[in-house]
Order: structure tokens, then sequence, then C-alpha cells
């Protein structure tokens, strides 16, 4: 067993699925996602679907449960896009940053 393969896997994993985290808490924090592309979000969170369900038929568990946790962020920022895209952020909102 190659030890650089699994790690280097394991660091982009965290990387992907951490890069959600930011614009996730900026929506919840602003209540608005006017900036939010909903296509993108769609797009997205279906590329994670099918990656959980390939990774499942493989029986790779590392696959599947970095596509799952992304799939999780990703798909809280659409349901969260969805719920405030009329809405633009106001500047007492940008204050609580």
């Amino acid at each position: 067993m190659n030890v650089l393969p699994d790690a280097l896997g394991m660091v982009a994993a965290a990387c992907s699925t951490t890069s959600f985290a930011p614009q996730l808490i900026k929506i919840w924090r602003e209540k608005a996602s006017g900036e939010v592309s909903l296509g993108m979000y769609v797009l997205t969170v279906s590329a994670f679907v099918l990656w959980s369900i390939y990774g499942f038929m493989l029986g790779s568990w590392p696959l599947l449960a970095a596509n799952v946790v992304s799939l999780g962020l990703a798909s809280a920022i659409l349901a969260l896009q969805l719920r405030y895209r009329d809405r633009a952020p106001t500047s007492e909102d940008r204050q609580a940053d």
C-alpha cells in the first residue's frame, strides 16, 4: 500500500469539502444569496449525488464519505439560495461580519 496517494486523496477531499463552508456561512449570516448561481449549485448537487452513488457502487468509502459531506454542504447552500434568492444583504447584515 502506498501512503502518498491516500494522503493526497485525503487532503484533496478535505479541501473540496471545506471549500463550501465560507459560502454557506456568508449566505446564512447575510440571509441573502443574490450573488450565488442557482444553476451552478443545481449542477453541483447533482454531481455530488452521482459521485456518491459511484463511490457506493465501487465500495470506496473514502470517495463516498467525501462526496456525501460535500453533498450536504452544497445542498444546504442550494436550499438557502432558494430561500433567500430575492433578498439583497442589508448594511446591518454586512456589519455582523
